[in-house]
Protein backbone atom coordinates (compact mmCIF):
# COMPACT_ATOMS: atom_id res chain seq x y z
CA UNK A 1 0.00 0.00 0.00
CA UNK A 2 2.83 2.37 0.92
CA UNK A 3 4.59 1.71 -2.38
CA UNK A 4 1.36 2.35 -4.26
CA UNK A 5 0.83 5.68 -2.51
CA UNK A 6 4.44 6.66 -3.15
CA UNK A 7 4.07 5.77 -6.82
CA UNK A 8 0.87 7.81 -7.05
CA UNK A 9 2.55 10.78 -5.38
CA UNK A 10 5.44 10.62 -7.83
CA UNK A 11 3.06 10.33 -10.77
CA UNK A 12 1.08 13.34 -9.56
CA UNK A 13 4.25 15.39 -9.09
CA UNK A 14 5.44 14.50 -12.59
CA UNK A 15 2.02 15.38 -13.97
CA UNK A 16 2.07 18.78 -12.25
CA UNK A 17 5.60 19.45 -13.52
CA UNK A 18 4.54 18.59 -17.07
CA UNK A 19 1.46 20.82 -16.80
CA UNK A 20 3.61 23.71 -15.56
CA UNK A 21 6.05 23.16 -18.41
CA UNK A 22 3.19 23.27 -20.90
CA UNK A 23 1.82 26.53 -19.47
CA UNK A 24 5.29 28.06 -19.39
CA UNK A 25 5.96 27.08 -23.00
CA UNK A 26 2.62 28.60 -24.07
CA UNK A 27 2.92 31.76 -21.95
CA UNK A 28 2.17 34.90 -23.97
CA UNK A 29 3.98 37.96 -22.61
CA UNK A 30 1.98 40.27 -24.89
CA UNK A 31 -1.30 39.03 -23.42
CA UNK A 32 0.29 39.27 -19.99
CA UNK A 33 1.16 42.93 -20.59
CA UNK A 34 -2.51 43.72 -21.08
CA UNK A 35 -3.56 41.73 -18.03
CA UNK A 36 -0.86 43.33 -15.89
CA UNK A 37 -2.07 46.91 -16.37
CA UNK A 38 -4.00 46.79 -13.11
CA UNK A 39 -0.88 45.60 -11.27
CA UNK A 40 0.94 48.87 -11.97
CA UNK A 41 -0.69 50.87 -9.18
CA UNK A 42 1.16 48.84 -6.54
CA UNK A 43 3.99 47.19 -8.46
CA UNK A 44 4.88 49.94 -10.93
CA UNK A 45 4.53 50.23 -14.71
CA UNK A 46 7.83 48.42 -15.19
CA UNK A 47 7.35 45.94 -12.34
CA UNK A 48 9.46 48.05 -9.98
CA UNK A 49 7.29 49.04 -7.05
CA UNK A 50 7.15 52.68 -5.94
CA UNK A 51 6.36 51.67 -2.35
CA UNK A 52 8.38 49.43 -0.05
CA UNK A 53 5.26 47.65 1.21
CA UNK A 54 4.86 46.03 -2.20
CA UNK A 55 7.46 43.79 -3.87
CA UNK A 56 9.29 44.42 -7.09
CA UNK A 57 8.10 41.86 -9.65
CA UNK A 58 10.28 42.74 -12.64
CA UNK A 59 12.72 39.99 -13.56
CA UNK A 60 11.26 37.56 -11.03
CA UNK A 61 11.26 33.84 -11.87
CA UNK A 62 8.28 33.11 -14.10
CA UNK A 63 7.38 29.87 -12.35
CA UNK A 64 7.36 31.59 -8.96
CA UNK A 65 5.20 34.48 -10.15
CA UNK A 66 2.66 32.13 -11.73
CA UNK A 67 2.49 30.03 -8.56
CA UNK A 68 1.90 33.07 -6.35
CA UNK A 69 -0.87 34.41 -8.60
CA UNK A 70 -2.60 31.03 -8.65
CA UNK A 71 -2.14 30.54 -4.89
CA UNK A 72 -3.63 33.98 -4.18
CA UNK A 73 -6.53 33.28 -6.55
CA UNK A 74 -7.23 29.93 -4.91
CA UNK A 75 -6.91 31.21 -1.33
CA UNK A 76 -3.71 29.28 -0.63
CA UNK A 77 -1.90 32.55 0.02
CA UNK A 78 -3.76 35.35 1.76
CA UNK A 79 -2.79 38.86 0.66
CA UNK A 80 -5.46 41.37 1.74
CA UNK A 81 -4.19 44.00 -0.72
CA UNK A 82 -4.73 41.51 -3.56
CA UNK A 83 -8.33 40.68 -2.65
CA UNK A 84 -10.33 40.27 -5.85
CA UNK A 85 -7.45 41.30 -8.11
CA UNK A 86 -6.85 37.89 -9.68
CA UNK A 87 -10.14 36.10 -8.98
CA UNK A 88 -11.00 35.95 -12.68
CA UNK A 89 -7.59 34.73 -13.81
CA UNK A 90 -7.27 31.38 -15.54
CA UNK A 91 -4.05 29.42 -15.06
CA UNK A 92 -3.01 30.60 -18.52
CA UNK A 93 -3.64 34.23 -17.53
CA UNK A 94 -1.35 33.72 -14.53
CA UNK A 95 1.41 32.35 -16.71
CA UNK A 96 0.96 35.11 -19.30
CA UNK A 97 1.32 37.84 -16.66
CA UNK A 98 4.26 35.97 -15.15
CA UNK A 99 5.95 35.81 -18.55
CA UNK A 100 5.53 39.55 -19.04
CA UNK A 101 6.87 40.47 -15.60
CA UNK A 102 9.74 37.98 -15.77
CA UNK A 103 10.89 39.58 -19.01
CA UNK A 104 11.26 43.05 -17.50
CA UNK A 105 14.58 44.39 -16.22
CA UNK A 106 15.00 43.55 -12.55
CA UNK A 107 15.46 46.23 -9.93
CA UNK A 108 19.07 47.02 -9.04
CA UNK A 109 19.07 47.82 -5.36
CA UNK A 110 21.64 49.73 -3.36
CA UNK A 111 22.25 49.82 0.37
CA UNK A 112 23.05 53.11 2.05
CA UNK A 113 23.37 54.21 5.66
CA UNK A 114 23.34 50.58 6.78
CA UNK A 115 25.68 49.39 9.53
CA UNK A 116 28.57 47.41 8.05
CA UNK A 117 28.39 44.79 10.78
CA UNK A 118 24.72 44.22 9.95
CA UNK A 119 25.55 43.75 6.26
CA UNK A 120 28.39 41.39 7.15
CA UNK A 121 25.99 39.30 9.23
CA UNK A 122 23.53 39.30 6.35
CA UNK A 123 26.18 38.07 3.92
CA UNK A 124 27.24 35.36 6.38
CA UNK A 125 23.67 34.09 6.73
CA UNK A 126 22.98 34.29 3.01
CA UNK A 127 26.15 32.49 1.93
CA UNK A 128 26.84 30.14 4.84
CA UNK A 129 23.79 30.12 7.09
CA UNK A 130 24.14 29.45 10.80
CA UNK A 131 24.46 25.71 11.33
CA UNK A 132 24.57 26.08 15.11
CA UNK A 133 20.95 27.22 14.95
CA UNK A 134 19.85 25.07 12.04
CA UNK A 135 19.66 27.94 9.55
CA UNK A 136 20.86 26.85 6.10
CA UNK A 137 22.52 29.16 3.59
CA UNK A 138 19.92 31.17 1.66
CA UNK A 139 22.08 30.90 -1.44
CA UNK A 140 21.53 27.14 -1.58
CA UNK A 141 18.00 27.72 -2.86
CA UNK A 142 18.07 31.31 -4.10
CA UNK A 143 21.44 31.08 -5.92
CA UNK A 144 24.71 32.86 -5.10
CA UNK A 145 23.58 35.98 -6.96
CA UNK A 146 20.07 35.97 -5.54
CA UNK A 147 18.26 35.42 -8.85
CA UNK A 148 16.47 32.27 -7.69
CA UNK A 149 15.95 28.94 -9.45
CA UNK A 150 12.98 28.78 -11.80
CA UNK A 151 12.95 25.01 -12.22
CA UNK A 152 12.51 24.60 -8.46
CA UNK A 153 10.10 27.58 -8.14
CA UNK A 154 12.53 29.38 -5.82
CA UNK A 155 12.21 33.16 -6.17
CA UNK A 156 14.83 35.77 -6.87
CA UNK A 157 15.53 37.97 -3.84
CA UNK A 158 18.23 40.40 -4.95
CA UNK A 159 17.29 44.06 -5.10
CA UNK A 160 14.06 43.54 -3.16
CA UNK A 161 12.96 46.15 -0.64
CA UNK A 162 14.33 45.31 2.80
CA UNK A 163 10.98 46.20 4.39
CA UNK A 164 9.14 43.72 2.18
CA UNK A 165 11.70 40.95 2.78
CA UNK A 166 11.50 41.44 6.54
CA UNK A 167 7.70 41.40 6.48
CA UNK A 168 7.74 38.21 4.42
CA UNK A 169 10.14 36.46 6.80
CA UNK A 170 8.03 37.54 9.76
CA UNK A 171 4.90 36.19 8.08
CA UNK A 172 6.58 32.84 7.46
CA UNK A 173 7.89 32.71 11.04
CA UNK A 174 4.43 33.40 12.45
CA UNK A 175 2.78 30.86 10.15
CA UNK A 176 0.72 33.62 8.56
CA UNK A 177 2.14 32.64 5.20
CA UNK A 178 2.23 28.93 4.52
CA UNK A 179 2.35 28.32 0.78
CA UNK A 180 6.03 27.37 0.81
CA UNK A 181 7.01 23.81 -0.28
CA UNK A 182 7.20 21.42 2.68
CA UNK A 183 7.02 24.34 5.15
CA UNK A 184 10.66 25.03 4.32
CA UNK A 185 10.57 28.80 4.77
CA UNK A 186 8.38 28.60 7.84
CA UNK A 187 10.92 26.33 9.53
CA UNK A 188 13.87 28.53 8.58
CA UNK A 189 12.27 31.89 9.41
CA UNK A 190 11.11 30.63 12.81
CA UNK A 191 14.77 30.14 13.76
CA UNK A 192 15.80 33.65 12.73
CA UNK A 193 16.00 36.56 15.15
CA UNK A 194 14.75 40.04 14.25
CA UNK A 195 18.38 41.05 13.76
CA UNK A 196 18.95 38.11 11.40
CA UNK A 197 15.98 39.14 9.28
CA UNK A 198 17.13 42.76 9.12
CA UNK A 199 20.66 41.66 8.24
CA UNK A 200 19.65 39.35 5.40
CA UNK A 201 17.05 41.77 4.05
CA UNK A 202 19.48 44.68 3.86
CA UNK A 203 22.19 42.50 2.34
CA UNK A 204 19.76 41.29 -0.33
CA UNK A 205 18.75 44.84 -1.21
CA UNK A 206 22.27 45.52 -2.45
CA UNK A 207 22.98 42.08 -3.92
CA UNK A 208 23.20 42.43 -7.71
Amino acid sequence: MGQLLASLAIAMAVGVAHAQADFQADADASAGRERAQTCAACHGQTGISPASAFPHLAGQQMSYLAKQIIDIRDGDRLVPQMAGQVDSYSDQDAWDVAAFLAGLDAHLGQTSDVDEDLLARGEELYRAGDMSRGIPACSACHSPTGVGVGSAVYPGLSGQYAQYTIATLQAFAAGERDNDPNNMMQDIAAKMSDNDMQAVANYLLGLN
